[in-house]
């Protein structure tokens, strides 16, 4: 089995989080006194539901198949905190399955803010592509489209919205990478029922969105020229900016700075 720098670093992070629990935090009795702090990798690999050849190979930085699910309960009877667990599914090239579960939660006030400072058109996204929060300059870019819904979505302003594929200029290039932007995003939750409805309620409302989602292309999120035609200002022209927030990694703050 192959050892890659970042292996052997995920087994030196892991070997040393087992050195700082002791069987009682564990919930195991402590028994004899042992030689050495911390516990045993039989009893890790116990409490894991795995081999003991199979967490030391871990360990000892070896190239192994290990499932998400594993990784989660190894992270919880090392107990990790939150950055410690981040930096054991990056090291693990893993994706966390309990990420969008325990960081989603409701707008911070100030995030609603930043986007009114911003000097052009500025929005929120979450995972679902709702636009969570959006500056008035955006609302005039989308003709009012976007104030004269409950909640706007980025995705059914692209596929449902008649005035979209006015405005947003070369839209087909555009909407098709939507598509496999979202794919790319929406893959830690794709299992959660809210998702399924949502991709299943817009494939039935747009057959263009289902072809392309059908497609199974993955891109990731880029910036660059975005070009608009308003009904009255005529010609815009923006760069993108997409910035992921560091303690709230479900929203997305969009950027259009006028060129």
């Amino acid at each position: 089995m192959k050892t890659s720098r970042k292996k052997q670093l995920l087994g030196e992070f892991v070997r040393h989080a087992r050195a700082r629990i002791t069987p009682q935090m564990a919930g195991l009795s402590g028994g004899q006194r042992r030689r050495t702090p911390g516990l045993r990798r039989e009893e890790v690999a116990l409490l894991c539901d795995i081999s003991v050849t199979w967490y030391t190979w871990i360990e000892q930085g070896r190239d192994v198949a290990v499932s998400a699910h594993v990784w989660s309960k190894l992270a919880d009877v090392l107990h990790l905190n939150k950055v410690e667990r981040a930096y054991l599914f990056e090291l693990a090239d893993v994706i966390d399955p309990d990420v969008a579960k325990s960081q989603y939660g409701s707008l911070p006030s100030y995030l609603a803010e930043c986007v009114n400072a911003v000097n052009g058109p500025c929005y929120i996204l979450d995972k679902y592509w709702n636009i969570l929060y959006f500056n008035p300059q955006l609302d005039q870019l989308f003709d009012g489209c976007l104030s004269q819904v409950e909640q706007a979505n980025l995705l059914v302003f692209i596929f449902q919205e008649p005035k979209a594929k006015n405005i947003v200029l070369n839209w087909e290039e555009r909407a098709k990478r939507a598509v496999s932007e979202f794919r790319a995003d929406i893959v830690v939750s794709i299992e959660e029922p809210e998702v399924v409805r949502f991709i299943d309620d817009l494939s039935q409302k747009s057959e263009t969105f289902k072809y392309w989602w059908d497609r199974q292309t993955v891109l990731a999120r880029e910036g660059g020229l975005r070009e608009f035609m308003h009904p009255v200002l005529g010609y815009q022209e923006y760069e993108q900016l997409t910035f992921r927030l560091a303690t709230h990694l479900e929203y997305k703050l969009v950027m259009l700075l006028p060129h």
